[in-house]
């Protein structure tokens, strides 16, 4: 087979424990699905699930131990940083049940939901699309993956975002309105899921804006640590 171009690299994840890496199909991410974080955008309750996604290279893979990097995008002046549990999926498909969900999770990772605030409200106030806002170059920094047997457990886990060494944001994954399981099976009600799929799950409250020479540092507990810098 013949390409009229050569085609891109697959983006593809380290795994923890192993020499082999995670090949990424699509990124799926959950909006408002932690009850502070909805309320500090101007929503209450337990509203049903939505979801958006990211081309596969917007990731920005970190490998354990390294300090990545991000350019200060264009067009935006308030660019916020959203620290977030990543699902990632071995297992594909469609209409999953989730009690049934676990089987189809291959690990996890910590992922950071980078978002051009002032674009992604300008097009909410005009009722157009927020890709502008969500899905641009590098706006999913990502860690290694760590597989679910060494991962503990994550359902309970802490996490928490700092900016300068200062806490920005820190919350446990237990607080998540919609758990994974429960996440998993509205979104492969609307999609099948295929393996190398990675769910970004939700911010906790404390978003804010980031600018360049920020140095952000995550963790979800047992998943180890994501460190970027914005250049």
């Amino acid at each position: 087979m013949s390409f009229v171009f050569t085609p891109p690299p697959v983006v593809s994840v380290p795994v923890v424990g192993t020499t082999e890496r995670f090949p990424v199909h699509r990124i799926y991410c959950v909006g408002r699905n932690y009850e502070e974080h909805a309320k500090e955008m101007g929503f209450t309750g337990r509203e049903p699930p939505f979801f958006f996604l990211k081309p596969a290279d917007a990731a920005v893979v970190v490998e354990a131990g390294q300090t990545g990097t991000i350019p200060y995008p264009s067009l935006t002046h308030n660019l916020h940083h959203e620290i977030e549990l990543v699902v990632a999926i071995g297992t594909g498909g469609k209409n999953i049940k989730a009690a049934d969900a676990h089987k189809h999770i291959f690990g996890y990772a910590v992922g950071l939901d980078m978002t051009r605030r002032d674009l992604q409200g300008d097009m909410k106030k005009q009722g157009r699309p927020w890709c502008i806002g969500k899905a641009y170059d590098h706006s999913a920094p990502i860690g290694p993956i760590t597989p679910v047997a060494q991962a503990g457990d994550v359902a309970h886990a802490e996490l928490y975002l700092q900016v300068g060494g200062k806490d920005r944001q820190r919350s446990n994954v237990s607080k998540l309105i919609w758990n994974i399981a429960e996440t998993i099976e509205h979104l492969s009600a609307a999609w099948e899921l295929q393996p190398g799929d990675l769910i970004y799950t939700g911010t906790p409250e404390g978003v804010a804006a980031v600018v360049s020479g920020d140095t952000m540092v995550g963790e979800v507990k047992g998943l180890g640590t994501l460190t970027i810098k914005v250049v």
